[in-house]
């Protein structure tokens, strides 16, 4: 099966859909042409969530404008900054200075080092399977608001059309890109210039808050940094890290099911993203599904085996070369 560019996207919508991220069509979204983030999801996110803290809409607007001033032209700064900010969060000072400094955290992470500690004790792919079943967002919810939108039109040097954007809370922090399997000239490469070069041309504004990108003509399906070269795009392609590899129209399915699963793209954007305090170039690692697998497993079970109670080994980990290691053991 091939897919039109049409087809691929409602094929994702409808996959992320049953992940619990929710469809919204571009053009219905309030918004001025120019902005990229939704700013009333935020709002509502942090008004809920700071509620105990008496957060005023004066100290949330000034959240959001202190992100809009991030300048875009220097968009690699800009982007490490953000996203610091939303791996770490950052300490709100009071207008009221008889009120407590709240810290903030733009995006919700509770409860993901508890289901990737369940999925990493499965000792199999049945048992990891179900247990990704049971530890849905019945048991783990999360405050957040999840979003894929199409169709949203951006005024930027040129006027832009995404084909998805992935939000949570409002910021767009994945970008995908499709191009068809049916015509030969129509290449994920081609998605990849479109969003890199183009993009980054005419709407750069979108890629200051963004933490990964996806490429796909649903035969092959990639993800890697914005900043990346095209051969570090990776198809993620196990779904919890215990199944056998899958390429092809699978790896659709096993990225969808596995990368964008709630809890676990929470905690890859928490805890797998990084970013160089200083670097010739610009450098932003999204880790691969080996390395978030491994690097799960190899925590939980050192954790598990810290003395007194275990006998303090934390187990062997083989990697071939080129693979990746030193990465992994940085996560």
């Amino acid at each position: 099966m091939k897919f039109t560019e049409a087809q691929l996207e409602q094929a994702f919508i409808e996959l992320l859909g049953k992940e619990e991220i929710p469809y919204q069509l571009g053009e219905t979204i309030q918004r001025s042409p120019e902005e990229v983030l939704i700013k009333e999801d935020l709002q509502e996110f942090l008004m809920k969530q700071y509620q105990p803290d008496e957060i005023t809409v004066s100290e949330v607007e000034s959240i959001i404008r202190d992100l809009e001033k991030f300048p875009a032209s220097d968009l690699y700064e800009s982007n490490k900054a953000i996203m610091e900010i939303i791996s770490n969060g950052f300490l709100l000072k009071r207008e009221d200075p008889a009120k407590k400094d709240i810290y903030i955290q733009l995006v919700d992470y509770k409860g993901t080092n508890k289901y990737s500690q369940a999925l990493t004790e499965q000792n199999s792919e049945t048992e990891a399977i179900a247990a990704d079943k049971d530890l849905g967002y019945q048991t783990i919810s999360d405050n957040n608001i999840y979003k894929v939108v199409n169709q949203l039109e951006i005024f930027g040097y040129e006027k832009r059309i995404p084909d998805a954007i992935m939000y949570i809370n409002g910021l767009p922090l994945v970008v995908i890109e499709f191009k068809t399997a049916i015509r030969e000239d129509a290449t994920i490469h081609n998605a990849f210039i479109q969003l890199t070069v183009r993009y980054k041309r005419d709407i750069p504004e979108l890629f200051k808050y963004n933490a990964l990108c996806v490429i796909s003509n649903g035969v092959n399906n990639k993800t890697g940094s914005f900043f990346a070269p095209y051969e570090f795009f990776y198809a993620w392609r196990k779904i919890t890290g215990f199944e056998n590899e899958v390429d092809g129209i699978p790896s659709m399915y096993s990225m969808i099911q596995g990368m964008f699963n709630r809890n676990r793209l929470r905690d890859i954007i928490h805890n797998f993203i990084y970013l160089p305090d200083s670097s010739k170039k610009d450098v932003k690692i999204v880790c691969r599904y080996p390395q978030y697998y491994a690097a799960r497993k190899l925590f939980e079970n050192i954790k598990k085996q810290m003395r007194p109670d275990g006998d303090g080994k934390g187990g062997i980990y083989f990697g071939a070369t080129g693979c990746g290691k030193s990465f992994t053991m940085l996560f």
